[in-house]
């Protein structure tokens, strides 16, 4: 068996372990993805990375249902998107869920079940592109494909810990993309670090010949070393979760250490902007995108169609023409404000939502909670700006993140200061309570910690029950042992430093190499801890001695 297809059984494994079927639409059958694996040239760009797309994007083969089942087409041809992330290498595992026709930054409006939080079961997961976000986040895949046009693109990365880079419109091409508002929409990617973000970015980018709106791209200038940084002003601030605003302010804190140059800013024309786009005359292009389908299907409103989507589309039916040029001269107005605004600065930085509501929240107020969620995400799209979102730590043990928007084409701009400004960080292996969905996943959240990734040791440490509440193995190197499957995940120093620090006897952390020879910390038991423990080094990892039974790891490990 080569690596990527241990890659690819590994993580058809994990998606079948965690138990999230609210996350897909469509999976493709693994004996499909080994099929192709088989055929990737390994020294293409995108050779081996799994990728998630959200089901408003055409995947050949597969149904696309913008999560609703009367709205199902089978395409013959991929998406542009998807062609170049094919033609690069990249392996398609399936199709994820979606607030249904992308209208939503919650998560919640599928007929396929609201897609929960990676890290908190109980809180939304973001929307609209929630299952691509929760895929990643749990390391299903590497990345996924989303779309933005309020937000779905940015929102869902902040609640999940992950990055998320909404292009310029129109540098990816939107053909075979269902659209929302088409003159708005951007297809996103979803990533758990920024270099693999926008290596995907960069593979999609350029017009394909099919889309009018694609556009080739102009980048703007690297940021100059001393860049100068807006920020909201604090009354823009106000309203924001607790501990929000004090976490914003330390990354902004950060980010002048860093020798930038930081000035506050009236925000308002952008966020008076941002109302337009589902308080004004912009609704009407949800309507001329799904309307028709919504319409005729009336009876499904509450089943098959999600009725809070339903209300939203069918009110662009009381937009006039009148509405739409008015609107759109109020949109030119606020544009030129918010240039003269930001002119001179490199970027806009802000927190990347507001708040972290819980399912129960949403759904006693499903329209005011969305609202609240796309204050500094919604003017985006509408002023033709750039835009993206970074982790930024933690708050009360969830994920918080901040996002750089600035003026078209400066995609790399935004990348670059993102990386000037990130956590020096260290990556930890672990195997056992610590893994996600288990008992201890809780702690390295609460440091701050964002997943990498599964990975697996060298052939050389073994595996051991040991007695503790809650249960949790212990591993030690051996020569004679064997590869042990773990995830490794990325932690600030800082975050690090307290995490080792509050860690019990007889754990320790040491050095671990893995199968691909990178060398990781991780977590090893003191030896004096194994006597009398039960080895499970034959199953191959925590979770499938769990599954499997103690009493069956033993009889393996014995023979």
């Amino acid at each position: 068996m080569n690596l990527l297809e241990l890659k690819v059984r590994q993580a058809y494994d994990r998606i079948a372990a965690a138990d999230r079927p609210e996350v897909w639409i469509a999976l493709r059958p693994l004996e499909d993805v080994l099929a192709e694996a088989a055929s990737v040239d390994p020294d293409a760009p995108l050779a081996g990375v799994l990728v998630a797309v959200k089901d408003n994007i055409d995947v050949a083969g597969l149904p696309t249902t913008a999560a609703a089942p009367s709205f199902a087409h089978r395409p013959e041809r991929d998406a542009t998107a998807v062609a170049r992330l094919r033609a690069a290498g990249a392996l398609v595992v399936g199709k994820t869920n979606l607030d249904q026709f992308a209208t939503g930054l919650v998560g919640t409006r599928s007929p396929h079940g609201a897609v929960r939080n990676a890290f908190a079961p109980d809180r939304i997961s973001g929307g609209s592109s929630s299952g691509s976000a929760v895929a990643v986040a749990l390391g299903f895949v590497d990345v996924a494909l989303g779309t933005d046009t309020a937000g779905s693109g940015r929102v869902p990365a902040a609640l999940n810990g992950l990055v998320g880079v909404k292009p310029t419109r129109g540098l990816v091409p939107g053909t075979g993309v269902v659209p929302a508002c088409r003159s708005l929409d951007c297809v996103t990617v979803f990533a758990r670090d920024l270099a693999s973000a926008r290596r995907v970015v960069e593979e999609l980018t350029g017009p394909d010949g099919l889309d009018p709106l694609a556009r080739a791209d102009a980048p703007l200038p690297a940021p100059p070393a001393r860049p100068r940084i807006a920020v909201p002003t604090a009354d823009h601030l106000q309203g924001m979760a607790d501990g929000w605003a004090e976490a914003f302010s330390r990354y902004v804190e950060r980010v002048r250490a860093s020798g930038a140059d930081v000035v506050e800013v009236d925000v308002a024309p952008l966020l008076e902007a941002a109302g337009l786009l589902y308080g004004g005359a912009f609704v009407a292009e949800r309507t001329a995108a799904v309307g028709a389908h919504i319409s005729e299907n009336a009876h499904l409103v509450g089943t098959d169609l999600d009725p809070t989507v339903a209300a939203i589309v069918a009110a662009g039916e009381q937009v006039s023409a009148v509405d739409v040029f008015q609107d759109r001269e109020r949109l030119d107005v606020l544009a030129a404000r918010a240039r003269d605004l930001l002119a001179g600065t490199t970027a806009l930085l802000t927190p990347t939502t507001t708040w972290h509501p819980t399912l129960a929240q949403v759904a006693a107020d499903p329209v005011g909670a969305n609202s609240r969620l796309g204050r500094f995400t919604n003017f985006a799209n509408l002023l033709d700006m750039a835009s993206l979102a970074v982790p930024a730590g933690t708050v009360d043990g969830l994920p918080f993140g901040v996002m750089l928007t600035g003026p078209a084409f400066s995609d790399r701009t935004l990348a670059v200061l993102a990386q000037r400004w990130a956590d020096v960080s260290v990556d930890l292996l672990v195997v056992g309570a610590h893994l996600s969905g288990q008992p201890l996943n809780h702690e390295l959240v609460a440091a701050g910690a964002t997943l990498v990734g599964p990975a697996t040791t060298a052939p050389q440490y073994r595996l051991f029950a040991l007695d503790t509440v809650p249960p949790k193995p212990g591993m030690v190197r051996d020569p004679a042992g064997a590869g042990v499957l773990g995830e490794v995940w990325r932690l600030p120093a800082a975050g690090f430093g307290a995490f080792v620090a509050a860690l019990p006897q007889p754990m320790t952390i040491g050095a671990v190499t893995l199968d691909d020879g990178r060398v990781v910390r991780g977590f090893l038991a003191e030896p004096a801890a194994l006597e009398g423990a039960r080895e499970i080094t034959a199953a191959g990892s925590w979770l499938a001695a769990r599954a499997a039974g103690a009493g069956e790891v033993v009889a393996a490990s014995a023979g």
